[in-house]
């Protein structure tokens, strides 16, 4: 009887099953698992193991509609459980702490609940092949100040932490308006103004920036009747290069920053952060911005675990360098994908970007990659295939370069059709995770549902 397909040793002979980790249940992570468990870990070929310290799934380009209040968590986010369980694979709570490169284990730290009581214990998985896509974090450049007094869009929980200070603070401004009207001192223009500071004028600062416009004037709407929105509310844009966008061309870069500014945004370019302070933010020319929220959207590095991690190596932002076949320099055994990873260009011109298709082209490079690898054949390299970048602002247009397939060179869209786009990406990575059924049923649910309900988030 021929051997199964499994476990590679020394002698080129097969053990199934073959051990599969993949750590971070981001984009890539959670398609890498979802498609593992599907064509592996259903045919017992493979047991896939998904581990991460959170619960549930949120697309990340997503978050900052989480903090504007525009979109409703509940309806998107994926329970790594019941993902699990639909897909044949398995779930691990747990953050990484470590890597046994010699017997081939990941260590991972107990996990606690919100109130200090151990949930798991420390343990340690065996694996043969081992993918780490933890991510990446916001980078503070070691800023004064941002830790103790700056908000951060990582996390699901990063986001509704915004959103219910943003919406707390428009009940502030309403009620002390309503004081002084009852007091008999008068109207005051000054009087509870909600300000927010956004630094950093990459994607998310600017999509943050025009949907918090159209979501607090929506807020203001229901009920907080003594609050006037141009006059009490302020949205300051900060970016240290000499214009937002700087990623994408100048063109765009321009009328982004016309747009933001027809909408009341106070752009400020040129503007380099030297503190944030606990009521607003210090530039580095002097200037001060007084600001009741400060969010950090400037920069962005691998996870500090990935320093030193079994001596793999790292580069200056903390990603584990990997070769074009995606394996870690110093192990065949170790892959890495994602924001975490440092993947040479073909061209050998700098590293793949840290961006959403990046992550979803590697998850798919992958799973072919370790069916040959369980087959003991050779790998391929991966090679980046750039389509261009989409910026959304909110329901007012959306901007971008489209590259590749039929289009020579790069091609500047915008309006209707860059935002039919923009929303494409976000439906391709549901169509990985879940299949075209079960998203077209999810987005007429979403559409009936959003008739009977607020259109932003007010509670």
């Amino acid at each position: 009887m021929k051997n199964r397909p499994g476990r590679i040793n020394g002698s080129g002979a097969t053990q199934a099953p073959h051990q599969i980790i993949v750590v971070g249940g981001g984009a890539a992570g959670l398609e890498l698992a979802t498609t593992l468990g599907d064509s592996l870990g259903k045919r017992g070929i493979a047991v896939v193991t998904l581990i991460d310290r959170a619960r549930t799934h949120v697309w990340k380009p997503k978050l900052h509609e989480v903090a504007a209040g525009s979109m409703e968590v509940g309806a998107h986010e994926v329970s790594y459980s019941a993902q699990a369980h639909w897909h044949h694979f398995r779930y691990r709570i747990g953050d990484m702490v470590g890597i046994d490169r010699g017997a081939r284990k990941l260590l991972v730290a107990a996990s606690y609940d919100d109130e200090g009581r151990q949930v798991t214990p420390a343990r340690s998985f065996p694996y043969d092949t081992l993918v780490i896509a933890i991510g990446s974090e916001t980078n503070d450049f070691g800023t004064p100040g941002v830790n103790e007094h700056a908000l951060k869009l990582e996390t699901t929980d990063d986001a509704r932490r915004f959103n219910r200070r943003l919406v707390n603070g428009c009940i502030r401004a309403n009620a002390l308006q309503q004081a002084m009207e009852i007091d008999g001192s008068g109207t005051d223009a000054g009087a509870g103004p909600l300000r927010v500071a956004i630094i950093g004028g990459g994607a998310t600062g600017v999509e943050l920036s025009a949907e918090l416009h159209r979501t607090t004037r929506e807020v203001v709407a229901y009920g907080l009747d003594r609050v006037n929105v141009d006059k009490d509310f302020a949205i300051h844009l900060i970016e240290a290069s000499d214009r937002v966008l700087p990623a994408l061309t100048p063109k765009i870069s321009a009328e982004v920053e016309t747009l933001l500014k027809k909408l009341g945004v106070q752009v400020h370019t040129s503007a380099r952060v030297a503190a944030v302070l606990a009521d607003g933010v210090n530039l580095a020319d002097g200037r001060r911005i007084d600001a009741e929220l400060v969010v950090w959207a400037a920069g962005v590095k691998a996870p500090d675990v990935l320093k030193n991690l079994a001596g793999l190596e790292t580069n200056r932002i903390n990603q584990l360098v990997v070769r074009p076949t995606l394996q870690a320099t110093l192990d065949d055994d170790i892959f890495a994908i994602g924001d975490c990873a440092a993947c040479p260009m073909p061209d050998g011109n700098g590293n793949v970007p840290p961006r959403a298709q990046a992550a979803h082209q590697q998850a798919s490079h992958m799973l072919k990659q370790i069916k040959r690898r369980i087959a003991g054949e050779p790998l391929q390299d991966y090679h980046y295939r750039d389509f261009g970048s989409l910026v959304s602002l909110s329901d007012y247009s959306a901007v971008g370069d489209m590259k590749g397939g039929l289009i020579r060179g790069s091609l500047n869209v915008h309006g209707l059709f860059a935002r039919t786009m923009y929303q494409s990406l976000y439906k391709m990575h549901e169509v990985a995770l879940h299949g075209y059924t079960k998203v077209t049923l999810d987005t007429l649910t979403r559409m009936i549902t959003r008739r009977t309900e607020p259109h932003v988030k007010v509670h």
